[in-house]
């Protein structure tokens, strides 16, 4: 016994037992407050904790057979942990230590592509396969670019003016089938009316011919009182020519022209 109680009191001894309790002190759980913790190595050894953390548990999202509920759930705790390695790492730069957030490297997939997110919440392996979640990474195609007025009056012609449309042999003989057509619905149309017309004719009487050189009645006032009184008809005081006479005088003054004109042309000719 006394030989064991010489041991421990050695230097060895206590030396050995020194680093064995700081080695236990730092064995101890994470701190739930990075703040708290005012040792750099400890706090680089909690961010390298948390780190193989996230490693483990996203290489356990890859399987898409673990079901949504237990997706949802480990999604959920890698985002946790990712921002409780921020805290940490916040804590190391304000102990003096390097500055992670800006020289680390950036979240990457499986695939080596960028973990996509929404508002800072990212979104791991089989969790971006999810009902709701793979709408928020479907982008919408850009619209068409515009073009600029240089480039649309490059395209215009005498084809966009209409100018050469008669050029490619199919609009005319389309106008002549639709005129050819057109007037043949019109003539239709004329007979099929002037054939109504000479119907309804035959059915009624044909009115008389009104004579060229009758006189009209009066439109004065007093022969409208006349027919209002006696319905009589209008009475012309002047003697009015009948159409045989008014023919009579016309072909007495055409040949007395004539006889002038003759009658002055020998004149001429005996001068």
């Amino acid at each position: 016994m006394a030989r064991n109680a010489e041991k421990a009191m050695t230097t060895l001894a206590r030396w050995r037992a020194a680093q064995l309790g700081e080695i236990d002190k730092h064995k101890r759980r994470r701190p739930h407050l990075a703040s708290e913790c005012k040792s750099l190595y400890a706090c680089e050894k909690w961010r390298m904790q948390i780190i193989r953390e996230i490693a483990k548990k996203v290489a356990q999202i890859q399987n898409a057979g673990l079901g949504e509920f237990r997706i949802r759930d480990l999604n959920d705790e890698i985002n946790k942990l990712l921002r409780e390695k921020r805290h940490w790492e916040d804590q190391i730069k304000d102990l003096g230590g390097p500055d992670y957030q800006r020289t680390g490297p950036r979240m990457l997939d499986h695939e080596g592509k960028e973990v996509p997110g929404n508002r800072g919440y990212k979104y791991f392996g089989a969790a971006k396969e999810l009902p709701g979640v793979r709408e928020l990474f479907e982008q919408e195609p850009p619209p068409p670019p515009r073009k600029t007025r240089a480039e649309m009056m490059k395209d215009i012609d005498a084809d966009y003016y209409g100018y050469m449309d008669d050029d490619d042999g199919i609009l005319i003989p389309l106008e002549m089938a639709a005129e050819k057509t057109s007037i043949q619905k019109v003539i239709a149309e004329w007979k099929e009316k002037k054939e109504r017309q000479m119907t309804h004719d035959e059915e009624e009487e044909m009115p008389e011919e009104e004579h060229i050189y009758a006189v009209e009645d009066s439109d004065d006032e007093d022969v409208e009182k006349k027919k209002a009184e006696g319905d009589q008809k209008f009475i012309a005081h002047v003697p009015v020519p009948s159409q045989q006479e008014v023919e009579q005088a016309l072909l007495r003054r055409r040949k007395q022209e004539l006889l002038e004109k003759y009658g002055v042309q020998e004149q001429n000719q005996s001068l």
